[in-house]
């Protein structure tokens, strides 16, 4: 059926669909990141951003799409995470700019809406780099405009944009050499393709609009859990949690290579309730559904797979979540006496995860800590919020990843505070920036001398990784230990201290003096002392110092100065 002109209500329903078909595919777009570190989080930060933005459209009550249209731009830009977050928020801010006044959208103006995004994506990002999300946009776009000039119809017009999309994204490798050698598309522009198709489904009625923000009975149940877990973690110390991680694991009974047993309830029941506790087990037929808080998640894994495959797995931190909800507690207690303190004239605004790395940066200076970086980059929103609470006239922020570099800025611009972003890329650059901070200095002057200081600091850091693949001709297998510096792998090792010794190797060099160890939550302070006397029978005049970083996937971060 022939589709002129998209209503208020079906453009509240193609960003439905949107949001559903990307949430559906997160994880797929999760594994297309090119370097295989265990942060890879391209699909998750798309997917809530994308979830902001519906949610902003679903809440409205105008018909009119512009109308509509603006709100999924200002959902989509508070919610923003990591790059490409920020631009999908940039494409869909000049989409919106395109059609401010329109009431019902034509095949024309859908176009047309879709150049002016990408238009305005190209110009929120200082360097583009093609064979990304841009490309992808803008190549969808064009093919969208060449069949608006013969059709009217939205649908053919939203296929050809998709289509255009899809061959963009099958193009990608042979733009970007990196994405060539590990053999995937990029991910940022597969998570778009998925957004189109989204739109797609809807108007040619092939996906019902699903109600992604009304959670069902059994998730109401979760959400009034979780809620009771937290105010149970605030009355706790972090060392009272005896199982530290909980694991949810839902198995398809009689199914894949590992079974080797026939499912009985209370076997499997009794089995895991000697591994945990808070264990729930639900069955039928077909599938087993578990969760339960555990030391060893691992194995309950394990146990699952002698009865089927595992359809689902998550396992969450429990201590970690509870660091993060204390100190959540903590900020929001600073951001009540602030409310009732003159405003001050300076202050700094970090992103880290770890709290030894995080007392470090207020040791410096640093007036507030955003909990994130890896794995839990924040959103546009959280750094506004933080701008707010530090009642400053002048703010500096610290991102400290490069992936929280285009939330900063935007953040940074929708703020009325006078907001400078220093770029940092990792936790070394920011600590050696906060030496330089004067705050008898001007917002530029400081924004100038701080990102000077960092050039004098390499940076190292030592992950798991988490496929197999080749990158700079090194080989790396899965659950290695890889060691980067400056963002770039270097070495791929069985043992972490093995990793962890080539790659301080390939960070010092003759003008090296001091070499900083910051040691992760999953080692400990001897592994870092062994290290130390690697790294002085290297060179014996080097200063070493150790520090309990307490961050998370990184057994090890350096720096070299």
């Amino acid at each position: 059926m022939k589709l002129t002109a998209i209503s208020g209500s079906q453009f509240q329903g193609m960003v439905q669909a949107a949001a559903n078909r990307l949430d559906q595919n997160a994880e797929y777009v999760n594994s297309l990141n090119v370097f295989p570190v265990p942060d890879g989080d391209t699909g998750t930060n798309m997917n809530l951003s994308m979830t902001s933005g519906a949610k902003a459209v679903k809440l409205a009550t105008t018909d009119k799409v512009g109308e509509l249209a603006a709100l999924l731009s200002k959902g989509l830009l508070m919610g923003a995470r990591g790059n490409s977050g920020v631009i999908l928020s940039q494409l869909f801010r000049g989409f919106s700019k395109q059609i401010p006044d329109v009431v019902d959208l034509t095949a024309a103006e859908l176009a047309a809406a879709f150049t002016h995004g990408v238009e305005t994506a190209y110009k929120a990002v200082m360097k583009p780099v093609e064979g990304t999300i841009l490309t992808v946009a803008r190549e969808a776009a064009r093919v969208g405009e060449r069949k608006a000039q013969e059709t009217d119809d939205c649908t053919e017009v939203m296929e050809s944009v998709l289509k255009g999309a899809k061959r963009a994204l099958a193009k990608t490798p042979d733009l970007l050499p990196v994405l060539k050698e590990v053999g995937v598309v990029d991910s940022g522009g597969q998570g778009l393709v998925f957004i189109y198709e989204g739109f797609l489904e809807y108007l040619s009625g092939k996906a019902p609009a699903e109600e992604v923000y009304q959670p069902s009975p059994a998730e109401m149940t979760e959400m009034v859990n979780a809620a009771h877990h937290r105010s149970v973690q605030g009355q706790l110390a972090t060392e009272d949690i005896k199982f530290g991680y909980c694991t949810e694991i839902m198995v398809k009974i009689g199914e894949g290579q590992t079974v080797d047993s026939s499912f009985d309830y209370d076997v499997f029941r009794n089995y895991l309730n000697e591994l945990g506790d808070s264990l729930l087990v639900v069955a039928d037929d077909e599938i087993i559904k578990v969760h339960v808080h555990t030391e060893h998640p691992g194995e309950v894994l394990n146990y699952g797979q002698k009865y089927g495959s595992l359809i689902k797995i998550k396992v969450d931190n429990m201590r970690l979540q509870h660091e993060t909800i204390l100190e959540h507690d903590q900020q929001e207690a600073l951001a009540e006496k602030q409310e009732n303190k003159q405003r001050v004239p300076y202050a700094v605004i970090a992103i880290a995860a770890g709290k030894g790395i995080q007392e470090l940066f207020r040791s410096l200076g640093a007036s507030y800590i955003i909990s994130g970086g890896q794995t839990m980059n924040p959103s546009t929103e959280d750094i506004v919020k933080a701008i707010e609470e530090v009642h400053a006239d002048n703010v500096l922020i610290l991102p400290n990843n490069k992936n929280i570099f285009m939330a900063a800025d935007q953040a940074a611009q929708v703020s009325e505070t006078a907001v400078a972003v220093v770029p940092a890329k990792t936790i070394s650059q920011g600590m050696t920036a906060m030496l330089g901070f004067n705050d008898q200095w001007t917002l530029e002057e400081n924004k100038k001398v701080m990102t000077e200081m960092m050039q004098d600091v390499v940076s190292g850091q030592v992950t798991t990784a988490v496929r197999d693949t080749i990158i700079d001709k090194i080989e790396i297998k899965k659950d290695e230990f890889i060691g980067m510096v400056d963002g770039k792998i270097v070495v791929s090792k069985p043992a972490v201290l093995e990793a962890a010794v080539e790659t301080l190797k390939k960070m010092i060099t003759d003008d090296t003096e001091i070499i900083t160890i910051f040691v992760g939550e999953d080692s400990d302070v001897s592994q870092a002392e062994r290290l130390s006397k690697e790294v002085k029978a290297i060179n014996p005049d080097l200063e070493v110092e150790l520090h309990e970083g307490g961050q998370p996937i990184y057994p090890f971060l350096f720096s070299a100065e």
